[in-house]
């Protein structure tokens, strides 16, 4: 007599199980069963890896430093130039500045500290002060011709930031 077939799984053995007559593994040889001697952890060699140079650290938190104000004092001057006519585009580009200045300041400060999330942050307040500068050319605002180079100084530091010189001091 055989048992219906049914799609259901059985969770237990249907008969008893084997008894091993020796219960070690068949893999290790008895004569092999040493202790496990210590392995000393791996050392640098001297001269493979050197300090990094804080130069290019330093030059992207001068030009951090350069674009930030660059970029409060454009804003500044939009939003009171154009208060009176469009106070929504003046309200979004000062909140703009803000995130910008937010994203800058606590980016030069954790590059400074040599933090991972330094890089992030300066690209972010760069990225987000290009937008403001694309916001008065968008605008059509009448600036004088200087005005129109100071988006360099972004540009500038987001390439310094993503340099390897400046990679390797904030990941220390």
């Amino acid at each position: 007599m055989s048992a219906p077939k049914t799609g259901i799984i059985k969770r237990h053995p249907t008969g008893s199980l084997p008894q091993l007559e020796d219960p070690r593994t068949t893999h290790i040889d008895a004569q092999s069963e040493q202790q496990t001697t210590y392995i000393p952890q791996a050392k640098p060699t001297p001269g493979v890896r050197r300090k990094p140079s804080p130069k290019t650290a330093v030059a992207t938190a001068v030009l951090a430093i350069l674009s930030g104000w660059a970029t409060a004092v454009i804003a500044t001057d939009l939003i009171t130039g154009w208060w009176a006519s469009d106070r929504l585009f003046c309200v979004a580009v000062g909140f703009l500045t803000l995130v910008s200045a937010g994203a800058l300041i606590s980016g030069l400060i954790a590059l400074l500290l040599r933090r991972r999330t330094a890089r992030l942050l300066v690209v972010v307040g760069s990225v987000i002060g290009l937008l403001i500068f694309a916001s008065l050319f968008i605008a059509g605002a009448k600036l004088a011709p200087v005005v129109y180079a100071i988006p360099v100084l972004p540009l500038l530091t987001i390439a310094l930031t993503l340099l390897p010189g400046t990679a390797r001091w904030a990941h220390p």
